[in-house]
């Protein structure tokens, strides 16, 4: 793909920003390289048909002072995430750093290691796990610890660890309560369009180097292997509750509904350390991820930061996280954990403040500004959440999508609204003329709207193409925000090439077969093609011999409904007996002739609900109509 250099407009801005931020404050630095033992080296790891699951190396061109088409201060950043090797954060405390989006952490114990989160995939997993051992001996793991419900904090765990061994009780795996419906849910139900909009978000198919992709603000980039999930065999369900694994007590605090459904920090008192999971890492984060999630809620996150406070920091002497680096020093800590609490409430009060005098989300978010202290903290700047993003989440929590204006309780869709607004302006070419004058004045956000419109009345003008491509191009090169630039760059990259479609997906077989029976059939209910499915009257039993259950499955007015009962064949259309829930998933994607499958009464009654199920796209457009 051609690039084109920032334009002097991006290049003035980058040198306020050098002029205006604190970069003479160096302490991360210190603080990412401090107890550095060794990198892996190559920092490539390979799956076992030797396709690259993670590279770091190609990140070798983040060094020296930022390029014109790098925001400054996300080229700090940058840095600071690329850093990789094992690492020691206290005597008995390990992590490995940036072998994945995550870190991964090893906390030895009487006999052996508990890892907590075992990264993406197994291979990224395997690797890190590795290079501890050949440091710190070859340790058995005899737990492993899920801090929250993303993919990014248990899918390599099949690289620490096998089913057998936990099974076996050699391993505990221990996880918040409600983990495994949220881990599943969120990979899912919505998950093809999440997956698609993450390669977006990530700039996955992005080409790394100081024109393209540069890293996500919490990690490098994710890693593209094998995803399992153990389910958990300890669940943890109440602050305070305290367990003693290998050897190591650990005093647990619930910290649901923060930046996952289900989360926990936890402490260890023998090293008077503090495991703060997802929700104190060195930037700004989601409350509504661009990749798309629920509405985070930062009231509640802001709170249980507190009570971590008040709980913790007074015995603790490191913070470490599921990203970044640790925080080492009780006056430092204190600070850190503070300005992230106050990051949180102050993002959620001023925005109910100013929504509750009438102004919007879009109209709050142009003008919210951090307090000095926290504009100042680099760990408190968007470069995985904005202000601009996360304002707008808040509002949305509270308020939803409408803004109360009825001119816009209505509007037309993009696909609708564009040609009328193209027809008014006087024509495609006009619009594009009007753009190329905003781009050129360097009011790349117009030119981006106008360009917006015009591709939506027509998609192949190669003028509004081109055009709209340097502008997200233009906007990329001035976001600190790494999940902007991905975003903007991503877009300008299909405009070119055409739509590089879901990279990486997350609902892998590992995940899939964790889900319920109830979880699949509300799978199958959100496949339902409801206008196909109007003039469906149907009933159907299924029936699994592996958990020896059985449940209605009702089809009518296009809406498909469940419920666990006893088999009836007299009132049924058809009975299925299927040998294990991962075989009602092999039906409804077609096969009926595999093992495991019988079916009794009329059979096309199954077809008929099967056939009314449409499969998910995971390559729809985003930037285009």
């Amino acid at each position: 793909m051609e690039h084109k250099p920032p334009t002097s407009v991006i290049e003035a801005a980058h040198a306020e920003h050098l002029a205006s931020l604190p970069f003479e404050d160096t302490a991360d630095f210190d603080d990412a390289d401090r107890g550095f033992i060794a990198a892996l080296e190559p920092c490539v790891v390979t799956a076992a048909d030797g396709r690259v699951v993670w590279d770091n190396d190609v990140y070798d061109f983040l060094a020296g002072d930022a390029p014109a088409s790098v925001h400054p201060s996300l080229w700090r950043q940058s840095i600071l995430a690329a850093k990789q090797g094992l690492y020691e954060v206290v005597e008995g405390i390990y992590q490995v750093r940036g072998l994945d989006l995550s870190n991964i952490s090893f906390i030895e114990g009487d006999t052996g290691v508990i890892v907590i989160d075992p990264l993406i995939c197994t291979e990224t997993a395997a690797a890190a796990l590795a290079l501890y051992r050949t440091h710190r001996g070859d340790r058995p793991v005899t737990a492993v610890i899920y801090t929250h419900s993303h993919v990014d904090h248990f899918g390599g765990v099949l690289g620490v660890t096998t089913q057998a061994d936990v099974d076996a009780g050699k391993v505990a795996v221990i996880a918040p309560e409600g983990f495994v419906q949220h881990a599943v849910q969120e990979n899912v139900y919505a998950g093809t369009a999440m997956a698609r909009r993450a390669g977006y978000m990530y700039g996955t198919l992005l080409e790394r180097g100081p024109q393209g992709q540069v890293g996500c603000g919490l990690g490098q980039q994710t890693s593209t292997g094998e995803v399992a999930i153990i389910v958990p065999t300890v669940d943890i369900a109440t602050t305070g509750q305290t367990h003693t694994i290998d050897g190591v007590e650990i005093e647990f605090q619930m910290a649901p509904g923060t930046e996952a459904p289900a989360e926990m920090h936890f402490y260890f008192p023998q090293f008077r350390a503090l495991c703060m999971a997802e929700n104190a890492t060195h930037n700004l984060h989601n409350l509504l991820t661009l990749r798309g999630a629920l509405v985070r809620d930062p009231h509640a996150w802001s709170g249980y930061l507190t009570e971590a406070i008040d709980t913790f920091a007074d015995r603790t002497d490191v913070v470490f996280a599921s990203h970044h680096w640790p925080t080492w020093g009780h006056d430092n800590i204190v600070e850190f954990l503070s300005l992230q609490r106050d990051l949180y409430a102050y993002l959620h009060d001023q925005t109910l403040r100013q929504l509750n005098q009438g102004f919007t989300g879009i109209e709050i978010a142009e003008t919210f500004q951090m307090p000095p202290a926290l504009h100042k903290a680099w760990h408190a700047h968007g470069y995985y959440g904005s202000v601009s993003h996360n304002v707008k989440a808040v509002y949305q929590r509270y308020m939803g999508w409408f803004d109360g204006n009825p001119g816009r309780l209505w509007a037309h869709p993009p696909e609708a609204i564009g040609p009328r607004y193209v027809e008014a302006m006087g024509g495609v070419d006009r619009v594009v003329g009007l753009a190329q004058a905003a781009f050129d004045s360097g009011d790349f956000r117009w030119a981006a709207t106008l360009l917006d419109h015009a591709i939506f009345t027509d998609e192949h003008h190669a003028g509004a193409r081109a055009l709209y491509a340097d502008t997200l191009e233009q906007l990329g090169y001035g976001a600190e925000c790494a999940t902007w630039r991905n975003f903007f760059l991503s877009g300008a990259t299909e405009l070119r090439d055409g739509n590089f479609g879901t990279p990486v997906g997350g609902n892998s077989a590992a995940i899939m077969g964790q889900l319920t029976p109830e979880q699949m059939f509300d799978t199958l209910a959100i496949s339902v093609n409801g206008p196909r499915a109007w003039d469906l009257d149907l009933a159907v039993d299924i029936t699994f011999d592996d958990l020896g259950s059985n449940y209605r499955l009702v089809l009518r007015n296009g809406v498909l409904v469940y419920r666990q009962c006893a088999a009836d064949a007299a009132t049924a259309d058809t009975t299925v007996t299927l040998a294990s829930k991962l075989r009602l998933l092999a039906a409804a994607a077609g096969d009926f002739t595999s093992p495991g499958l019988t079916v009794s009464g009329d059979p096309q009654a199954l077809q008929s609900l099967l056939g009314v199920l449409d499969r998910p796209d995971p390559s729809f457009n985003i930037v285009t109509p």
